[in-house]
């Protein structure tokens, strides 16, 4: 109960310079933690103990899409900013069951439709690091919250990057599951062919454990030894086609450094070839315009109430409804082409997983819509996606680690890439990795306000 109360505490000093957190939970907070208190330490005659597991009492935080009974869910929009779900999703009820402790909802990009977390609606959230800068986005609230040392974990969703984006720059590690591994249900959708549900953290370990009791393959799952001590080292491929596009080159040392520690670690890397890796921007585009317009079209908020959207998910919409069934479908079968190709590369070389940077840059600042690399300039929503929208259009599990910072103190983030069911190398590789690089803490916000 104390965890939890002093968790709130820092939320309402801190909150209000992070803007983190859009609803905060506390008298329903505080009720959670003294039942969870009460369950491992009750005296009470004819009363068992329970213990729910490791996440008996922790507080968490959960994106504001995915729905929470009797908790508004307004899905970072004007839209929905009086909806209250009379039911909770299934990951939110999972980890309920598990004894975590709901402190609030986080900030978010509107409808989940960008990578910044500018809010129109509820104000950006703020980079713990520098809050002159972005968190990322879209489930930018959540990184920001664990960077912050305002929850313990969170649960965000990626359709195009948005877990692995904001926990690169922001610091922290967060895990996009493979497809069909988490329960998206009663998740306010994005695109559903792309969107996935996943944890944060600060850890790989902790990470691990919020994936537990929302992972399809729960206890069944096989946990792998460390793989320093296995008997085939894992083989990691390097895609040579991050090599040809714009890097900053602070990212690009710290990536460089990273493979010389998984190489001293025992890992064994190989320079590959995936043609399509940098051709998923334009297929990933049309079907999620296509899609999430379809849903707001549906829900019949577009066009019907064009003018409660911020400018930017308004004009994505806009373009979903020029997005043909050809091109759609186009789409779709590229879609299958480049999983194919995935699947091939990584037979061939005998690949447990890919290894790349998960931003080419470290955080931008708020406002912020082009950034320079080396004298050019490039838009920052394409830039921050690139490397990220593989994996939501081919369905692979990927996570994003911290592997070190920039000059002027801001982390950049290392990603990696498995198999379609291997979840479980991924946070290894991440534990093992995190290890021998560990991330300075965030600085003290309490000595900056």
């Amino acid at each position: 109960m104390e965890l939890t109360r002093l968790l709130l505490d820092r939320i309402e000093r801190l909150n209000p310079a992070i803007n983190a957190y859009i609803t905060v939970c506390e008298e329903s907070a505080m009720q959670q933690a003294r039942q969870a208190e009460a369950e491992l330490f009750t005296k009470s005659k004819g009363k068992k103990r329970r213990d729910r597991g490791p996440l008996h009492g922790i507080p968490i935080s959960l994106k504001d899409n995915i729905y929470t009974k009797d908790i508004r869910t307004t899905g970072g929009s004007k839209i929905l900013k009086d909806f209250v779900p009379l039911r909770d999703a299934p990951v939110a009820a999972s980890l309920k069951k598990a004894g975590a402790v709901l402190l609030g909802k986080t900030n978010m990009h509107e409808f989940a439709y960008g990578v910044t977390t500018e809010n129109p609606h509820y104000g950006p959230a703020h980079n713990p690091w520098d809050l002159q800068r972005i968190p990322g986005g879209s489930s930018g609230g959540s990184a920001a919250a664990l960077a912050a040392g305002l929850c313990y974990g969170s649960i965000g969703t990626d359709t195009g990057g948005s877990i692995r984006i904001p926990s690169s720059l922001c610091g922290v590690v967060g895990l996009k599951p493979g497809l069909g591994r988490v329960n998206a249900d009663d998740v306010i959708p994005l695109s559903p062919t792309l969107d996935f549900v996943g944890p944060m953290a600060r850890s790989a370990e902790d990470v691990a454990l919020l994936l537990q009791p929302i992972f399809v393959g729960g206890a069944r799952e096989r946990t792998l030894p460390p793989f320093s001590s296995r008997a085939r080292r894992p083989f990691l491929g390097i895609p040579k086609e991050i090599l040809a596009e714009p890097l900053d080159p602070e990212v690009e040392a710290a990536f460089d450094g990273a493979l010389k520690t998984l190489k001293r670690r025992g890992a064994k890397l190989r320079e590959v070839s995936l043609p399509h890796l940098l051709e998923t921007e334009g297929p990933g585009n049309q079907i999620a315009w296509a899609e999430a317009t379809l849903y707001h079209q549906q829900a019949g908020w577009f066009p019907a109430r064009a003018g409660e959207y911020g400018e930017d998910v308004r004009a994505r919409l806009e373009m979903g409804t020029k997005v043909s069934a050809i091109t759609y479908l186009e789409a779709r079968e590229f879609r299958e082409k480049c999983k194919a190709v995935f699947h091939e590369v990584f037979a061939a070389n005998g690949l447990d997983a890919l290894v790349l940077p998960t931003t080419p840059v470290a955080a931008t600042r708020i406002g912020e819509d082009s950034v320079s690399i080396e004298g050019a300039t490039y838009p920052v929503r394409p830039l921050l996606l690139r490397l990220n929208r593989p994996a939501n259009l081919v369905g692979m599990p990927a996570i994003s680690v911290p592997c070190g910072l920039t000059r002027s103190g801001l982390p950049v983030g290392l990603q990696f890439v498995a198999d379609w069911t291997n979840e479980p190398l991924l946070l290894e590789l991440s534990r093992c990795f995190g290890r021998d690089c560990p991330l300075d803490a965030c600085p003290d916000l309490d000595s900056t306000n």
